[in-house]
């Protein structure tokens, strides 16, 4: 149950790219947030869950297959712990060959931010919970997140400040993915979008799991400085006027242009994000849509558009339709505040946190001991 929300928006200079870089003024706005929760809840948090986003968050899924020694043997915590760590310590290289690569810094820091099981069989049969199994094969699929250490030690430290112990760092774009209900998704899949002020995120669902992220450094405040520029506006006043069209006192019809070409050089930059996540394989046919961009209008415009897909591997024009933070499963809002699209990414952020707050299986348990192995 949500009973208290508040909110402050973060200064350009505090925020880049989905990534803190002034550590001091995010601890004064998500103090003033926090405050106007606390007083309409009437209670004090204790933890807190933080979302990550930004360019140098990397998030896939890695699948090992591994041969069991002893078949007959019931699988025990101590051997799906081995096994888990093989599979993190093989994602952790990668993604430092990645991050290290695309920001040209080498011997970057990187350190596993959020794990999460996605799929376990044993022969080839899917159970929930491995242990007490008998079999020859053991398959598990973990989605991991990683980013730079700096990134981590940032949010730390602000929930240090704020006098929270850090329940967990989640991926974003996860949280989003992870949000509906079961059956909604199904085998079938989707593509979660979600446009945020610094980022876009997308993440892949297939199959019934997660299957890999993708972040973008192009979010709504790029069509905010495009009418700033456009206009000769102050930032403030041209966020105005995106939130406003058809109010305010600017050239309507070249407003709706100006837009309209920023928001196809942003679907140029999801339509790369979308196909490095589709690896060749067909698409699922549902784009579900959240985060404060989703209600341009514009963005809808050009992906009603009939040539973006056609360049990507749908079997046929995807169904396009936005996320309500209603849909986010095991949560209700008995403030009445949380109504927009932008409220959808701090829903999802609750509901995991609920998730991780939970008792832990026996899967759980080994995958949190592999992560602090991977965090220290």
């Amino acid at each position: 149950m949500v009973r208290g929300v508040g909110r402050r928006r973060q200064g350009l200079a505090h925020m880049q790219s989905g990534t803190v870089s002034d550590i001091e003024a995010v601890v004064e706005n998500c103090a003033a947030a926090l405050s106007d929760a606390e007083r309409m809840a009437g209670l004090r948090p204790r933890s807190a869950a933080i979302g990550i986003a930004g360019e140098l968050v990397k998030g896939t899924t890695s699948t090992l297959v591994a041969r069991r020694e002893q078949p007959r043997a019931a699988l025990s915590e101590e051997e799906l712990e081995r096994v888990v760590e093989r599979v993190q310590h093989d994602a952790l290289r990668q993604a430092e060959e990645r991050i290290s690569w695309e920001s040209g810094i080498e011997r970057l820091d990187v350190r596993l931010v959020h794990a999460a099981i996605v799929e376990t069989k044993i022969d080839g049969y899917p159970v929930s919970n491995p242990i007490g199994f008998t079999g020859a094969q053991l398959q598990i699929a973990i989605f991991n997140a990683f980013a730079p250490m700096v990134h981590l030690e940032a949010l730390q430290s602000i929930a240090t400040a704020l006098g929270l112990q850090l329940l967990g760092v989640i991926a974003e774009p996860y949280a989003v993915a992870t949000c509906l209900g079961p059956g909604e998704i199904g085998d079938a899949g989707a593509l979660f979008v979600d446009i945020g002020g610094g980022t876009t995120d997308v993440a892949l669902v297939r199959g019934g799991g997660i299957a890999g992220t993708k972040m973008l450094a192009l979010g709504g405040r790029a069509f905010t400085k495009g009418i700033a520029d456009r206009f000769g506006l102050p930032f403030d006043r041209a966020e105005e006027v995106k939130l406003r069209q058809g109010e305010e006192s600017v050239d309507h019809g070249a407003l709706a242009d100006g837009l309209t070409e920023d928001a196809r050089v942003w679907l140029a930059g999801v339509e790369l994000m979308i196909g490095d996540l589709a690896a060749g394989e067909l698409l699922p046919g549902r784009v579900f849509l959240c985060g404060g961009g989703a209600d341009l209008p514009q963005i809808g415009s050009v992906l009603a558009e009939s040539d973006w897909w056609r360049r990507l591997p749908f079997a046929r024009q995807p169904q396009v339709r936005p996320l309500a933070p209603g849909e986010v499963a095991g949560l209700q809002d008995a403030t009445g505040q949380l109504v927009t699209r932008q409220d959808v990414t701090p829903m999802a952020l609750a509901h995991q946190a609920l998730i991780l707050d939970a008792q832990a299986t026996a899967v759980e348990r080994a995958m949190r001991q592999a992560v602090r192995s991977l965090r220290l």
